[in-house]
């Protein structure tokens, strides 16, 4: 498996929608942590997007997860940068294959 990092930046005016569609995000983003899939996620101090960190089999397979995320059908995401990242240091250390 390969870690990724996600960064969301959310749309502008986007706060309405965020929060009508954060209880389903975080229930989705829940069960993706209890299964293993997300490692860590989180909003942004400023606002402006979050950060998530997953294990998936491959870029693609993490798109295909991406694509059910409730704030992407709410149309909230402005941009997604997805980085495969290799943890060496800290709690999250040797996750990556």
């Amino acid at each position: 498996m390969t870690v990724f990092a996600v960064e969301y930046v959310y749309a502008a005016e986007s706060t309405e929608a965020r929060s009508e569609a954060r209880p389903a995000h975080r229930e989705w983003t829940a069960g993706l942590a209890q299964d293993g899939v997300i490692l860590a996620s989180g909003p942004y101090g400023d606002g402006a997007g979050a950060l998530l960190i997953f294990k998936a089999a491959d870029e693609s397979a993490l798109n295909s997860i991406l694509k059910q995320d409730p704030f992407a059908a709410a149309g909230v995401i402005a941009g997604t940068r997805i980085t495969e990242w290799s943890p060496i240091t800290g709690m999250l250390a040797g996750l990556a294959a």
